[in-house]
């Protein structure tokens, strides 16, 4: 038997009637066989403490607890285990300062004991004072319960919740859908190396938010992202703004000026909607990925740079080449690492984890709260097509925002195209702008209060309004600033491009 209990010489008569009342104990351990199988199976440790603190039993679970053998453990102090804290204080140096003796026993308190190799183990203790028919304490039984399991398994979920977390959620992208999954992988794959990478995906679809992820994990996080959208300028400005220039390079030009791409140096530079430039800044920017160096608009001097590039467009780059629009080679220049982003509607188990996002931000940033989504409000967000993809799903969200007031967003709250998409007529888009010679819808004469709604319906992105419209993105420019539209929305965080 594995349970064993010792006495302690004690003086006087009441350490006689101590031994009396000890050896009781140890008889019944001892002789009661349903109390030594009851020591025996228990999976907690126990032990018995007499009142000079000295152990007297010792149960299999506290040697395979604390790593001491009965033979090792018999007779010595509790001290030995060091208890961490069982009246908010380290293990007192003697019984009689331990408060079991004054308050009777301690409640379940995790704490730390000193295993026999000496380490630390994180346990839980309670304990409780033996007396005996006159009502005097004559030992301690403690209990002891191992929480090294339970503590590694609440590690294992702890660390599982957050891989669960960079899975959904990568540099601001959020998803759990296996499409989204794979982009996570090309997203860490591409961080890896300085290959240029070529986003394309419908507008709306959160480009930026992947060139930033590659970015943010990538060997250059340390050093500048800068970002240019290469159809907000005309050929001329967007020259300037990318290659700098030098004092006197054309009217207005009074000081000298560093790009875009200097700018970047040791970073990483972004660049969006590049299906948008000219041919000449197409050459200039073949010369950059071919040379690693920029020349300055007015200057002879070359200059050196070192820069990762990353394009995104939502147009279909190999069609322009097909047409004559695009370089070829500048074409596979940037396409040597390409990364698709799939459209809202091929994802749609993304919604719900999206839903949740943009109410948390606005619940953030605007007085009046959502109480979540109603199941019916989330069924036709699920339902509907998304053309404008996030962009158009965080917009809806930002609608029903304005209705919902304090309550649960439910359908009534979103906006109507969406819940009644049957009512609208809209043309249905390709996802790419068609080839040249490809027969397109007449357009309806655009209004101002025509303009202000598309843009709305966008998130304001004007290549969108321009494809809606069947107009160009230039014109879109030009009846904005004739109407005197702003050229940003008021306060909008931007969630795709």
């Amino acid at each position: 038997m594995m349970i064993s209990v010792q006495g302690g010489a004690m003086g006087g008569a009441d350490n006689q009637q101590k031994d009396t009342d000890m050896q009781d104990i140890q008889s019944e351990i001892q002789t009661n066989e349903f109390v030594r199988l009851l020591l025996e199976s228990i999976g907690d440790g126990i032990f018995v403490l007499d009142t000079h603190g000295r152990i007297i039993a010792w149960n299999p679970a506290m040697e395979k607890i604390t790593g001491y053998s009965v033979d090792e453990i018999m007779g010595k102090s509790c001290r030995v285990l060091n208890f961490s804290q069982c009246f908010d204080k380290d293990c007192p140096a003697g019984m009689a300062d331990c408060g079991i003796l004054k308050y009777g026993k301690v409640d379940p308190t995790e704490c730390l004991l000193s295993h026999k190799n000496g380490h630390a183990l994180c346990v839980t203790k309670n304990a409780r004072v033996i007396k005996n028919q006159e009502q005097k304490v004559i030992g301690i039984v403690e209990a002891v319960t191992d929480l090294t399991e339970l503590k590694n398994a609440r590690l294992k979920m702890e660390e599982a919740t957050r891989r669960l977390g960079e899975l959904n959620r990568l540099g601001g992208i959020i998803a759990k859908s296996q499409i989204m999954q794979n982009v996570f992988t090309f997203i860490k794959a591409s961080a890896a190396s300085d290959a240029t990478i070529l986003i394309q995906g419908d507008s709306g679809t959160g480009k930026e938010l992947v060139a930033g992820a590659i970015h943010s994990i990538g060997e250059r996080r340390d050093k500048p992202l800068i970002i240019v959208n290469c159809s907000a300028l005309s050929e001329s400005l967007l020259e300037s703004e990318l290659f700098g220039h030098v004092k006197g390079a054309y009217t207005g030009a009074v000081r000298d000026r560093i790009g875009r791409f200097e700018q970047a140096d040791t970073g990483t530079i972004f660049l969006d909607e590049i299906g948008e430039i000219t041919p000449y800044i197409q050459v200039k920017l073949l010369r950059v990925l071919q040379q690693k160096e920029i020349e300055r608009v007015g200057d002879t001097r070359k200059r050196k740079i070192d820069i990762r590039i990353i394009t995104a467009t939502n147009k279909d780059l190999k069609s322009l080449v097909d047409a004559g629009r695009f370089r070829e080679d500048l074409y596979y220049r940037l396409k040597v690492f390409p990364i698709f982003l799939p459209p809202l509607r091929n994802r749609r188990e993304d919604i719900p984890l999206l839903v949740n996002h943009f109410i948390r931000i606005n619940n953030e940033k605007s007085v009046m709260k959502a109480k979540g989504i109603s199941k019916s409000a989330l069924k036709v967000l699920m339902e509907y097509a998304w053309p404008g993809n996030i962009r158009e799903l965080a917009n809806a969200i930002e609608h029903a925002f304005v209705l919902c007031s304090d309550r649960q967003i439910d359908v009534d709250d979103l906006p109507l195209e969406i819940r009644e998409p049957q009512s609208i007529c809209r043309p249905v888009e390709p996802a790419y702008q068609p080839a040249p010679g490809t027969p397109v819808q007449a357009r309806v004469p655009l209004t101002r209060e025509k303009l202000i709604e598309l843009l709305h319906d966008s998130g304001w992105n004007k290549a969108e309004v321009a494809r809606r419209a069947g107009l160009s993105r230039a014109s879109i420019w030009k009846y904005m600033k004739k109407w005197n539209i702003p050229q940003k929305k008021s306060g909008a965080a931007s969630d795709g491009n």
